[in-house]
């Protein structure tokens, strides 16, 4: 049976890099060969969650949430725009950050779907973020003398938009690599506006769980940490304040190891992929990331 891989992503009419990453790692994916098929598919551009069903001919469909938490867009609109028939949240058995795959059939266009957890709460997601790291301060090693900082969005409408910045936090802090771990947020406690009051290390990472690089990354953090006035004068990696050098990372969604996490979202549900998720860590340089 043919099969094919889906990535949805929400994209945006206002800033055009919103869709980028998924048709990064899309590219990087199809290069593997592990799909018959692999599309791209959004809720704010083209092509749509309820047409990209109907462009494939394969019978056997994963579909892959290229989103951070669990909540409204992958427990409501995506399954609903999918049509996907029996849908129920509850079937994934998660507390908010351990969804895993539901297997149903998409009736109106005879293909048998299996809908993954989002990319964000995949524990590989932790390695990609010290990969991030690793990236940012062009040191394989980084950790010892650094604190690293997990930035999420945080949110009173979803609850679990918290959930997956601690529950990575946590795990990358059990890891003991770096000096320091520590989730802050954007508009609840702890800030990302005082970053440097939360570490002893005089060097810190910074690292925003967010899909792509958008407003909230490339100018809100930015002014909001102090390292810089003005967003559009850009910043120095790393940029000294209070007394820390920071190393700000950017969105992790951009990581090109992030399509490794989708091949294991893919691989979850019982998609073979072992020699392509071995393909995309010699490729992006994240080889050693599982075992790091």
């Amino acid at each position: 049976m043919s099969q094919a891989l889906v990535i949805v992503g929400h994209g945006s009419h206002l800033n055009p890099g919103s869709s980028e990453p998924a048709f990064t790692h899309a590219d990087t994916i199809r290069a593997t060969g592990a799909f018959d098929e692999v599309r791209e598919a959004f809720w704010k551009e083209e092509p749509s969650f309820r047409e990209v069903l109907r462009t494939l001919e394969s019978e056997e469909v994963f579909v892959v949430p290229l989103f951070v938490s669990e909540g409204y867009f992958t427990e409501q609109v995506i399954p609903r725009e999918l049509r996907l028939e029996e849908w129920s949240v509850e079937d994934w058995e998660s507390d908010g950050t351990d969804a895993d795959h539901v297997t149903l059939d998409a009736t109106d266009v005879g293909k048998t779907i299996h809908y993954c957890g989002p990319v964000g709460t995949h524990d590989s997601m932790s390695d990609v973020i010290v990969q991030r790291a690793k990236s940012v301060t062009g040191d394989d090693d980084v950790g010892e003398g650094f604190g690293l900082a997990v930035v999420g969005h945080g949110t009173e409408r979803n609850e679990n938009s918290a959930k997956a910045i601690y529950y990575h936090a946590d795990r990358i802090r059990e890891r003991g690599r770096f000096d320091e771990v520590q989730a802050v947020f954007m508009d609840e406690d702890p800030e990302v506006d005082d970053v440097t009051e939360f570490f002893d290390a005089p060097d810190i990472v910074v690292v925003p769980l967010f899909v792509a690089d958008g407003f909230h990354t490339q100018e809100d953090i930015p002014e909001d940490m102090g390292i810089t006035e003005d967003y559009r004068t850009g910043w120095e990696v790393p940029e000294t304040v209070d007394g820390h050098r920071i190393w700000y990372a950017g969105a992790v969604g951009t990581e090109p190891l992030v399509a490794d996490v989708i091949l294991e979202r893919a691989g979850d549900a019982g998609a073979a992929v072992e020699q392509a998720i071995a393909e995309v860590r010699e490729e992006t340089g994240g080889v050693n990331a599982v075992s790091d």
